[in-house]
Parts: C-alpha cells; structure tokens; sequence
C-alpha cells in the first residue's frame, strides 16, 4: 500500500529551503515506527542540562523519546490510510522537531481538547488495538497529556498540534534547552548582545540591520535562530511583515515607564 509511506527529514536551520537529510521508508507500521525511533536517534543532538547538588552533567535527548514515541505512535494510529498519496512526516529542523500526518481530527475534536481529559476514540482502532497489546500506547485517551507532561517535566515548552488543510501537525520546541558544549555558549552569548542591540533603538531593528551589527562571523540563520528562542522567551517580539518586519526587545513586567 503506497500510503504506509514514513517520511524523514533534518533541515539547515528553521524551514525547508536546504536538506541535511532526506530519506523515505515502507512497510507496516512496527518498521514504520521503528524507522522513526533510529531516524530521531542518529539525528538529535544530546542535550544536558545540570541539577543542584549534583557534581555530573546530565545527558539526554533534546526531546523526550517518550514523548516523541507517542507521537509517531498517534501518527500510525490515527492518521487517514483512505488518502494513497497520504503518510506520515517527521521533520527536525534547528529549533524544532515535527511529526505530520494525513488526515484531521475526528469525532468532533480540537486541538485544545487534546490537551485536556478526553475518551480515546481512535480513528483505526484495529491498529491502536495492536499497539496497545504490544505495550506501545494506552487506551485511555492519555497519549497527548502525557506528551505534554514529559515536555514540560523536561523544561521544554508544551507540545503544538495544528490542524492545516487535510493534515494534523504535531510540533516539539526546544528553545531554552541547554545545548551541549560551544553550541549552547555561543547561542546564549547572541541573544544577550542582540537584546543589548535591541535595547538601543526604542523603534526596534529590521533583521537586515540586526546582523551586521554583531559581526562577521554572525550569520543570517544564526540570527534568526536566536530571534525565535528571544520570542519564544517573550523577551523579544516582531511587528510588521516580509522586509519592513522589525524587531523589538520586551521590557520587563516590573519595569516602570517613564
């Protein structure tokens, strides 16, 4: 059946423009899913992060396995197998990590009520039948709360799912993880000097302006990079569209207007 079709895909920085990777796998869906989990393995870089009172860094996966498993896992269970050029895409870009589905939500479901108590009502419930006797979901209409718990306990922002057209996105950020080794150090040193830049001009700076300004060894995606994360802190935000968008830093709640 052409539609047990699993996508993967790493992107150079934050949308489609240049592959890193491209591959794509057939089969049922235990190879499906198994492909994904090796895919997210070799992919992710590894994360750490520090804990008071202990000496050791601790190393973990960007993002949860957990949580991305059960993902890929609603993906096979829920998706729309009555589309042939339909499949399930699992994207990682730099501040990001997306698994993409044929089909919309069923039964009268929104995203919103995703995330809070809700039946298991799955769309194939043959296949959710057989994940669940191998031990691979539960069948309590817990999949998304879980995921949002296992992001969250990680200090990771909550999930995003997105309905768009005749597809259903669910969307990982990682923004304020700590990235191991130089990685980390130097996107933190960014944003700290453009929001120092920002803090000068009170009508805030186009993108074209913000880069030049920190120097030769800056990129352009670099910058960008650093921009999502500020506005993902809301210490940042953007106005305006395409060339005329400018940026702006975020006072804090406490500070007092003049």
């Amino acid at each position: 059946m052409p539609q047990c079709l699993l996508r993967v895909a790493r992107f150079r920085g934050l949308d489609r423009s240049e592959f890193l990777d491209n591959r794509q796998f057939n089969g049922n869906a235990f190879t499906l899913l198994a492909n994904a989990e090796r895919f997210l393995r070799n992919t992710l870089p590894i994360s750490s992060r520090f804990e008071s009172g202990r000496m050791r860094r601790i190393d973990e996966p960007l993002y949860p396995p957990l949580a991305t498993r059960e993902a890929l896992a609603n993906a096979l269970c829920h998706r729309d197998y009555s589309m042939g050029s339909g499949s399930i895409g699992l994207a990682v870009y730099d501040d990001r990590l997306e698994v993409v589905s044929t089909g919309r939500l069923h039964f009268g479901l929104t995203p919103d009520d995703l995330f809070e108590p809700h039946e298991s009502r799955p769309w194939n419930p043959l296949i959710a039948r057989t994940f669940y006797r191998r031990g691979i979901i539960e069948e309590w209409g817990r999949g998304t709360l879980k995921m949002a718990d296992l992001t969250v306990s990680a200090g990771l922002p909550r999930p995003e799912i997105e309905e768009r057209g005749d597809s259903l996105t669910v969307r990982f950020r990682h923004t304020d993880y700590m990235l191991s080794g130089h990685d980390r150090n130097s996107l933190v040193r960014r944003q700290e000097a453009i929001l120092d830049l920002l803090g000068r001009f009170e009508d805030g700076l186009p993108l074209r302006e913000i880069t030049p300004r920190l120097g030769a060894d800056t990129s352009e995606r670099q910058v960008k990079r650093a921009l999502t994360a500020l506005r993902n802190r809301k210490l940042a935000e953007s106005y305006g569209r395409g060339l005329a968008a400018r940026w702006k830093r975020i006072p804090p709640k406490d500070s007092k207007e003049t």
